[in-house]
């Protein structure tokens, strides 16, 4: 059974779902535990290193994850890179999603509002 881990802070929609099943070959979506979702999401911009801070998150994935498997990797940049590097190593098809964005204005009187809509279109492979 080929999994997507998810090492990124939003849930999957949808689309992404019907997406990942119809054209990467997911059966089951593995999402972080609590704990390390929190430590992905909140890597602190103070420190020169963050290696220690996601050390945990990359060991959770080489314990869980198979060769094969697929994990959906965003976030901080120098995090994604870590994990990029890890995911390959483990033989699993690193990937992230691409959107599209749509930008709606809408103006009443002397105020406007603008609301940015993402659309997901597709997962793309790190090279």
């Amino acid at each position: 059974m080929k999994r997507m881990y998810l090492l990124f802070s939003h849930e999957l929609t949808a689309a992404q779902k019907e997406d990942a099943k119809g054209h990467l070959g997911v059966e089951e979506f593995v999402s972080m535990p609590e704990p390390l979702r929190g430590l992905w999401m909140d890597i602190p911009a103070q420190v020169a290193s963050i290696a220690e801070h996601i050390d945990p998150v990359l060991q959770w994935l080489r314990k869980e994850a198979k060769a094969g498997d697929v994990a959906l990797i965003q976030g901080d940049f120098g995090a994604v890179y870590a994990a990029v590097n890890a995911a390959k190593s483990l033989g699993l098809r690193a990937v992230y999603a691409t959107t599209k964005r749509e930008v709606r204005e809408y103006c009443e009187g002397d105020s406007c509002i603008k609301r940015s809509v993402f659309t997901h279109i597709r997962f793309r492979e790190y090279l």
